[in-house]
């Protein structure tokens, strides 16, 4: 697994995507961001929020207790 490790487990929607957005902000473009998440609406809302910003969703994986994904920085 490459990219940091971002947990957000426990937090709920909105808080996902704000907290994945602010943390992306402050990193160069093309790095990786691994976040790992519980929140059941995170399965449709970061997948939107990467497409709407130009982020690269590298890949998308369900967990025992959630989501976990890994993004790319545009």
């Amino acid at each position: 697994m490459s990219g940091e490790i971002y947990d957000l487990r426990g937090l709920k929607c909105p808080l996902p995507v704000l907290k994945t957005r602010k943390k992306l902000s402050a990193m160069p473009s093309g790095s990786e961001l691994v976040i790992e998440t519980t929140d059941p609406l995170a399965g449709i809302d970061i997948p939107h929020f990467c497409r709407e910003n130009g982020h690269a969703l590298v890949l998308s994986e369900r967990t025992e207790s959630g989501h976990r994904f890994t993004i790319r920085r545009a």
